[in-house]
């Protein structure tokens, strides 16, 4: 075995399938001496982590990515439950002994398999803190469905070990991780979110720590995170108005696409001070793009585009009017959305003063949209304490960002 190994050093892990049906290797101690000796020939760390992990597939079908192999293992044996997670236990400390200490010469996932059944069979604390370690330095390659580990222990209330993923994830931070990879890890986390919180027993301590543990800059949208929230104030109904709005907090309004701020100004879970967040960010946004449209359509027919003292041809001319038509239209269409905009807030505005009996707020300008929320939100704490009642739902504000008219004394200024 040692010759065709020494034999073969380049060749892949196909090749080397018929060493694992022979009986001595089903000893570990003899599969330990053979891969100690091929170590020794110089061969490339990544050949070595394939060896180990397709022999660990064959007999512990709890490592393989397909447990329905059908593979009869060396632990498939009339023997007793205890005897058997022993075998189980020296099979993964003994792996962790053997493993490379470069990296990514073993499959994190496959790392992430090894995790799971050391914390089942409770292998000692210094191995699974080893394969944590060597899953940190690689989360990025992880996928959801191995990182969806169960919790093993009867002191956690939740299904998922939600811990064990919090520590993972502060590892990879503090390896000064930035670029492609920590996009990756946080689109994992976003998803891992949303998975764990239709958990009912997962509380808002680890919901918030999890959510809270990578930076703003990490994500380039908050639609991922916005869906997790949600889904756990749907799983969790009894969250009060305090905690709700300190868990919005953690999204970014301003990193919302289009659909997802919808779908927020609708969301009748969410929080008022929110759903004005959400609201006033759109409007900044139309606001920059009518800013943008109406500077590009004032400037020269050519755009710079084109040397000075050319002269343009009828074509190029017809071509370029057609264009600059096309543009008003979007800046007319952007300002009609504008305006359709303020006046469903001036229509929420009259409406909390008509059942409240406030008095008459303002439009805020969006360089003051910080105090504006301030007082509103100051305010419908008031009306509460005096009135008894609790605030109207955000579907009363019957937003129609898309399908709402416009008023006719909006359509006269147009004109």
């Amino acid at each position: 075995m040692k010759k065709q190994c020494c034999e073969e050093s380049e060749a892949t892990v196909g090749s080397w399938e018929c060493w694992f049906d022979d009986a001595c290797i089903v000893d570990m101690d003899y599969f330990v001496k053979t891969l100690s000796s091929i170590k020794q020939k110089g061969i490339r760390a990544d050949l070595i982590g394939s060896i180990i992990t397709h022999y660990a597939s064959i007999w512990l079908p709890d490592l393989s990515a397909s447990s329905e192999n059908g593979v009869t293992t060396h632990f498939q044996s009339p023997e007793s439950v205890t005897n058997s997670w022993m075998k189980k236990r020296f099979f993964v400390e003994t792996l962790v002994n053997v493993l490379p200490p470069e990296k990514d010469s073993v499959p994190c996932n496959f790392l992430l398999r090894l995790l799971r059944t050391a914390n089942m069979v409770r292998v000692d604390a210094t191995y699974r803190a080893e394969i944590e370690n060597r899953i940190s330095s690689q989360l990025d390659q992880a996928s959801l469905k191995e990182l969806m580990i169960p919790s093993f222990s009867h002191t956690c209330g939740t299904l998922l070990d939600v811990e064990l993923v919090l520590r993972l994830v502060k590892r990879f931070m503090s390896m000064d991780r930035d670029g492609a990879a920590l996009v990756k890890v946080a689109k994992l986390v976003d998803c891992y979110l949303a998975e764990a919180a239709v958990d009912a027993n997962l509380s808002l301590s680890e919901f918030h720590a999890l959510a809270g543990v990578l930076p703003s800059h990490a994500r380039a949208t908050d639609d991922g995170l916005y869906r997790a929230i949600d889904t756990y104030l749907k799983a969790h109904p009894g969250v009060s108005k305090q905690e709700r709005k300190g868990l919005c907090r953690v999204v970014d309004s301003r990193k919302l696409t289009p659909e997802a701020s919808l779908h927020a100004a609708q969301n009748e879970r969410l929080p008022v001070r929110a759903v004005i967040q959400v609201l006033f960010s759109e409007q900044a946004k139309l606001n920059r793009q009518v800013d943008w449209s109406g500077s590009f359509s004032l400037r020269s027919p050519n755009g710079g585009l084109d040397p000075p003292g050319r002269c343009l041809s009828k074509r190029e001319m017809n071509a370029q009017q057609v264009e600059i038509r096309k543009l008003k239209e979007d800046v007319c269409r952007l300002q009609n959305q504008l305006n359709a905009m303020k006046v469903q807030m001036e229509r929420l505005v009259v409406k909390k003063k008509g059942l409240f009996k406030w008095k008459m707020l303002g439009m805020p300008t969006f360089g003051r949209n910080v105090g504006g929320v301030e007082r509103i939100e100051q305010e419908e704490e008031e009306a509460e304490r005096e009135t008894g009642f609790g605030r109207q739902t955000p579907m009363d504000m019957k937003t129609s960002l898309v399908k709402s008219k416009i008023p006719q004394k909006w359509r006269k200024s147009m004109s």
